[in-house]
């Protein structure tokens, strides 16, 4: 690639670097695993763009698998997670880690029970009937002739048109 020289953050500096011109952006497996570090922690395209130090375009032509999969890259960094804490804490018989792994897995047992409680309420609601504009509006107005308004008899009609 360059000559072995690094910038402040260690990436390589490439041999282009220094001509006219904006270089290409050459992805690799580390900046691949970034974006999807950046995606699990919920950040948008703006600034995982702005870490990478490209656009948001070139983000999206460069990385388009890894922003596919933003909705499962936080439920694959919690697994690897879990995955870790479990070799360290009962394989390797580090404290900490089985305190830490104990803590995550009665997080996830709520979180679990959480979602099956909304996903039951949300079953027994009744749903809402859809209507259209002229229906509400025939409705209101209807609610307003029989008096259950705040309006009460005032906007009724009492005389005759002609």
């Amino acid at each position: 690639m360059g000559d072995g020289y690094f910038d402040l953050f260690g990436v390589e500096v490439p041999e282009w670097r220094g001509k006219r011109g904006r270089p290409p952006h050459v992805p690799t497996e580390k900046t691949r695993n970034r974006v999807s570090m950046l995606l699990a922690l919920g950040w948008d395209n703006e600034r995982i763009a702005n870490a990478l130090g490209v656009s948001e375009p070139t983000l999206r032509k460069h990385y388009f698998t890894e922003l596919k999969r933003r909705a499962i890259a936080q439920d694959m960094l919690e697994a690897k997670q879990f995955e870790r804490l479990f070799e360290l804490g009962f394989q390797e018989g580090n404290v900490g880690a089985i305190k830490e792994f104990n803590r995550l897995v009665e997080r996830d047992r709520l979180s679990s029970t959480a979602k099956a409680f909304d996903k039951i309420a949300k079953a027994e609601r009744p749903k809402a009937e859809k209507l259209g504009k002229k229906e509400i509006a025939q409705r209101e107005a209807e609610a307003i002739a029989s008096g259950s308004s705040l309006w009460g008899d005032d906007l009724n009609f009492k005389g005759s048109v002609n």
